[in-house]
């Protein structure tokens, strides 16, 4: 059983959480401008309660994104440097896919739609199905659409969705339209937190997807933001 730490800054969520010897901790605090305060004090609270540094861990995960930009960086730029100062390889997580596992979690939720508030008229949304080892899994791709542009997408009148997420309840008017099976809202999941990246990092980490420091890159799934990877690291 592997021993990981999920972070994620992403959001106005400011989350972290670690598994170790199947025991999860965590620490979350909505705190829309404090992340960079608030997120190492909660890793090593973290570390401190379950007696252990980071170096005796096997891996670090961290939410990649889709988010906010300026919290998707600060989210990666901690990791990383977390990562490459024990040693560690990297699993990125999609904050979407974390709040799909934890909509399966809460709610037993299989198919889901999770969205995020993607400011500018826009919502980042996916859906996820549960596969067959209990990990949310994704459909197709993530996309950052307008509201009516959802509707288009996911108009499927023989299909129910679970929904979750910022992006449902800023635009609930817009969405409100949409023709399916049936809509079925998962309380409590605003947003993604480390909780639920746990279960992907360790399936992840299980089928060899752990990753470099170097490249452990942040998701922003706009295109109009490039990411420089750490001083040196090529």
């Amino acid at each position: 059983m592997s021993n990981i730490l999920a972070l994620d800054t992403s959001t106005e969520n400011c989350s972290a959480a670690l598994s170790v010897n199947g025991e999860i901790l965590v620490r979350e605090f909505e705190s829309p401008r404090e992340h960079t305060k608030r997120i190492l004090p909660m890793v090593d609270s973290l570390l401190s309660e379950a007696g252990i540094k980071l170096k005796d861990l096997d891996a670090l995960a961290f939410g990649r994104g889709p988010g906010s930009f300026t919290g998707v960086r600060i989210g990666t730029g901690i990791a990383q440097g977390l990562a490459f100062g024990a040693d560690l390889p990297m699993l990125p997580i999609s904050t979407l896919a974390a709040m799909a596992q934890g909509a399966n979690r809460l709610h037993n939720a299989t198919d889901v739609l999770p969205a995020i508030d993607a400011r500018m008229g826009e919502i980042y949304v996916a859906q996820y199905k549960l596969n067959a080892a209990g990990v949310m899994t994704l459909v197709d791709k993530e996309m950052v659409i307008t509201a009516d542009e959802l509707v288009a997408n996911f108009n499927k009148p023989d299909q129910a969705f679970y929904t979750l997420g910022t992006g449902w309840a800023t635009y609930e008017q817009q969405l409100a339209v949409l023709n399916v099976a049936k809509l079925t809202a998962c309380e409590g999941i605003q947003f993604p937190t480390s909780h639920d990246m746990l279960a992907i990092a360790a399936a992840d980490f299980a089928n060899g997807k752990a990753v470099a420091v170097e490249d452990a890159m942040p998701v922003y799934v706009r295109d109009t933001v490039t990411w420089k990877k750490l001083p040196g690291r090529g």
